[in-house]
């Protein structure tokens, strides 16, 4: 365990966590809501420091990272925890019990990272941002070796915590489970407007890409995805990506139809450069192409990536700047 970062005392050794919008308050031997801090003796510690519960090479792709790096593979970790509790969550074991994990510190990454002549880490698979003691340690050790850093995750964040990470963060996959308030209070136990605040906020600072789920019958109407769509054009040229819910854990509503991910990405392409979709075979939303003449920037194939007319951030066609980063 490792003394936790944002936290204070209150009175009869209880103490209260700072680091998301819960601001769970815990007596002695209590877990947050994210199972991942715990009051120890009137003190709030990292309960899960230096534990892992995946590692992986990935293709930046997978994270869905589309416009970092295409192409290439990147060495991915995952703790354990999240502070939110999605009804349709993939990997709810990561938070949803104890799972099984190995004993890895923030050097043991960069290593790693280095002997699979990965480019960077991604901090992924659960909630990193419950793990905040740890990545920051793991991104500062990864930022002075050269590498870069990734987040994969929901955003749900307090803001001055967030700021003492963003400095070492190159790129982020945040997600926007919906516009709605009532979506997130009803399917995730959270709220909306901090997510908001997190993709305004770091946009400004690294590379954004935003991933919204499409569950059936819950945020899929043509109203809800025009006024997220709204919500990204405002924030700026931030690729957007549709993805395919089918059903998991709690939540058994219908796979989202192929008609309504084909509409979200009409609706999305009214006012954004670059729209994706995933976790679907379709012929629409695999591609990056130029905003200003349509050139196959980066054509994709599943996780099958070639490089068109992208060269140093430009169309190689028509010479026009793109949101892209990399060699």
């Amino acid at each position: 365990m490792k003394e936790a970062k944002y936290w204070e005392k209150l009175d009869d050794s209880k103490v209260q966590c700072r680091l998301c919008p819960h601001h769970c308050k815990l007596r002695p031997d209590k877990q947050g809501i994210c199972k991942n801090k715990l009051n120890v003796n009137g003190k709030l510690f990292a309960s899960h420091y230096g534990e892992i519960s995946a590692l992986n090479l990935d293709p930046i792709e997978k994270k869905p990272l589309y416009h970092f790096h295409p192409g290439e593979m990147i060495l991915s970790v995952g703790t354990q925890g999240c502070n939110l509790a999605c009804s349709f969550c993939q990997n709810y074991h990561l938070w949803d019990g104890d799972v099984p994990t190995s004993k890895a510190m923030p050097a043991d990454i960069v290593s790693a990272a280095r002997r699979q002549h990965s480019f960077g880490i991604a901090y992924t698979y659960n909630e990193p941002y419950m793990s905040f003691e740890y990545v920051l340690d793991t991104a500062r050790l990864a930022r002075d070796a050269g590498l870069k850093n990734v987040m994969v995750t929901n955003g749900f964040y307090n803001p001055e915590p967030l700021e003492e990470l963003l400095p070492l963060i190159d790129a982020m996959n945040i997600d926007l489970k919906s516009i709605r308030d009532d979506y997130y209070k009803k399917l995730c136990h959270g709220r909306v407007e901090p997510v908001m605040k997190t993709i305004a906020r770091a946009a400004q600072d690294c590379l954004v890409e935003v991933t919204t789920l499409l569950v059936t019958g819950e945020n899929d109407s043509d109203q809800d995805i025009s006024d997220l769509v709204d919500f990204i054009a405002s924030v700026g040229d931030v690729p957007l990506h549709f993805s395919a819910y089918h059903p998991m854990y709690k939540l058994d509503n219908p796979p989202t139809p192929m008609k309504k991910l084909l509409r979200a990405y009409e609706i999305g392409r009214q006012k954004l450069n670059y729209v994706y979709l995933g976790n679907v075979m379709a012929d629409v939303g695999n591609d990056s192409t130029c905003p200003s003449c349509n050139a196959v920037l980066v054509r994709r194939r599943g996780y099958t990536t070639t490089i068109r007319d992208l060269k140093n951030g430009k169309c190689q066609k028509c010479d026009n700047p793109v949101k892209f980063i990399g060699k």
